[in-house]
């Protein structure tokens, strides 16, 4: 199987670890250290060698960081692991609730009279280390850089991943690495900056069309890149690699060892553009003046996907699809009690496995029956494996990667006879997935702007949930794909060609979880009668299909434009998907997507 249960981190752990790295705080003349979930290339995902927050404190989730202070280590945690983090770290680690308490609030708060926090500069963002700076200035707290202080007593850390690139074919990416480069090349040049650093492994692999695996769930390869204003790169990776790879890497990509980056930095001549949002502060500090900010080159034309892109995608949801309803049928033929958690996510992957264009799973599936459903994240393990009994809902939010492009669906469904309660919870949630999906807007803007369309039925009921209500996706890349977000904290315009999720959800701790989630691209809106002529409007095109669960559907909370468009997704699913299955499945298809 792609994915494991077995217990990666335990909170026992992390008191005889804090204990060692403090040790190293004190030797190092310091006041504290901090640990980030982050690797050198600021990636959201991080190979086993880099998982330094998961090994000292216990805590697994996809973001977050420890201030390991002498007497007090603070693990600062969002919304989306407030319940999760209670569960994974000892008694000796203070959760904290960010971004609404800042790393320099803490500090402020834990070391009134001064201090000397010692950070690792390849694991840090120049914006991050900028702003903490500012926000710590007349506190007489300093931040300061120094060797990773968690490398020196982590003696069984794992060796850096080593796995082999491969050529993206361009019948999937859609344009070749000389076009891109070439597009690419001349932003910089005419903003007349003589080259850009990227360092970030998804863009990298978008603009050379390579993939990976030195991640896992993610297809992408551990490198820094430079291009230049001329089309040309630097790309510093294990040459050991790129077997194979010269005639499509060509003349103008020159591959070099790791090692020699940051004296390429050095020899650089301004003005070279870094996106200070995502490259190390070592980087800034190595070019020095000769740094311009500006945003990543390969950002906005990775999120705008290409034709080839878009109907690939879309192609592999079908296949996705298809797997998700020989999945659903089979659940619902199970007797109740019968199943655990890791069963359902065996069997999952067993249906998508059918599919030859299959590379990996796109993240850990999240399989959370009855209160392991109000765990966001939730992984299953084989200590939780937990039993689907009746009066549960389970949540179930998994994907795929496929040559194609890569997935991402969730699905909560009713074990048995559902409570009233989570009934009404599932239809304001199904309510706000379905206003976000029929939205239209003005084009210009950005996911901040219309995130509330999918939250506005759960905030007329008093209720909420702790994430954003969409990433974006890569087209065989990561799940999670920047910039392009549907969340209050996104600025970034909508532009047609960007994949994102519609998910919203809501989750009683202790009691049940609730997400429904398709993929979503952006294209531009047909015009209406009646409607400003001169106004282009934006919309969505609905990439996932499977049922949504009828048995959770309080039909009086839906309006009728809700419902409509509800019968008319179903029937969708069915004309798509119904081919697709097994007779077994396509007869459960068939009642699933009745119209209601």
């Amino acid at each position: 199987m792609f994915q494991s249960f077995e217990v990666t981190a335990r909170p026992e752990q992390g008191p005889p670890r804090l204990k060692a790295l403090r040790a190293q705080i004190a030797a190092a003349g310091l006041d504290g250290f901090v640990v980030p979930r982050a690797d050198a290339h600021q990636g959201e995902y991080v190979a086993a060698r880099d998982a330094r927050l998961a090994w000292l404190t216990g805590f697994t989730g996809s973001a977050g960081f420890c201030v390991a202070l002498r007497d007090v280590a603070g693990v600062f945690i969002d919304g989306r692991y407030r319940t999760q983090v209670k569960a994974q770290v000892a008694a000796e680690f203070t959760p904290v609730h960010w971004p609404e308490v800042s790393m320099a609030q803490w500090l402020r708060s834990q070391l009134p009279q001064d201090g000397r926090i010692g950070f690792d500069p390849w694991l840090h963002t120049v914006d991050q280390i900028t702003q903490t700076e500012k926000a710590l200035e007349g506190s007489g707290i300093v931040l300061v850089q120094c060797n990773n202080l968690v490398d020196a007593i982590w003696d069984d850390q794992p060796a850096p991943p080593m796995e082999l690139a491969k050529v993206h074919p361009l019948e999937f990416a859609g344009e070749s690495h000389y076009a891109k480069r070439a597009r690419l090349a001349k932003t910089l040049s005419d903003a007349q900056e003589r080259a850009a650093v990227i360092t970030l492994p998804d863009s990298i692999c978008w603009l050379l069309n390579i993939r990976g695996a030195d991640i896992e769930r993610n297809p992408v390869v551990h490198a820094f890149a430079i291009l230049h204003a001329h089309g040309t790169v630097d790309l510093f990776s294990e040459p050991a690699k790129y077997a194979g790879l010269s005639d499509h890497l060509g003349d103008d990509v020159r591959l070099n060892d790791p090692d020699r980056f940051l004296a390429a930095l050095k020899a650089l001549e301004g003005p070279v553009r870094i996106d200070t949002s995502t490259v190390p502060q070592i980087v800034a500090d190595t070019l020095g003046d000769a740094a311009t900010a500006g945003a990543e080159p390969c950002a906005l034309p990775k999120a705008c996907k290409n034709t080839a892109e878009i109907e690939g995608s879309a192609a592999a949801h079908l296949r996705d699809g298809a797997a998700m309803v020989e999945l659903l049928s089979w659940l619902d033929a199970q007797p109740i009690g019968s199943l655990t958690e890791i069963q359902v996510v065996t069997q999952l992957e067993a249906m998508r496995r059918r599919d030859n264009g299959l590379q990996e799973i796109s993240f850990e599936t999240i399989a959370g029956t009855g209160p392991n459903g109000a765990i966001m994240h939730y992984r299953v393990t084989e200590e939780t494996d937990t039993r689907l009994e009746d009066g549960h809902l389970i949540v179930l939010d998994s994907g795929g990667q496929y040559l194609d492009g890569t997935t991402d669906i969730t699905r909560t469904i009713a074990i048995g006879t559902p409570p009233k309660e989570a009934c009404k919870a599932f239809t304001r949630v199904l309510a706000g997935m379905i206003a976000m999906s029929r939205l239209r807007w003005p084009r210009g803007l950005a996911g901040a702007h219309i995130e509330a369309i999918g939250r506005m039925p759960l905030w007329l009921a008093g209720q909420d949930f702790d994430h954003g209500l969409g990433h974006g996706v890569g087209a065989y890349l990561s799940v999670h794909e920047g910039p392009q977000r549907l969340s209050r904290i996104s600025q970034v315009p909508l532009e047609p060609g960007m994949i994102l999720s519609n998910e919203p959800g809501y989750y009683r701790e202790g009691a049940f979880g609730i997400r429904i989630e398709n993929l979503l691209v952006v294209q531009e809106a047909p015009a209406l009668p009646g409607g400003d002529a001169h106004r282009e409007m934006l919309g969505w095109r609905t990439l996932a299909f499977a049922p949504i669960d009828h048995r959770l559907i309080v039909p009086d909370l839906l309006e009728p434009a809700a419902r409509e468009w509800l019968n008319s997704y179903h029937a969708e699913v069915k004309t798509k998907i119904g081919p697709r299955v097994s007779a077994a499945a396509k007869q459960w298809l068939n009642a699933a997507t009745a119209p209601i």
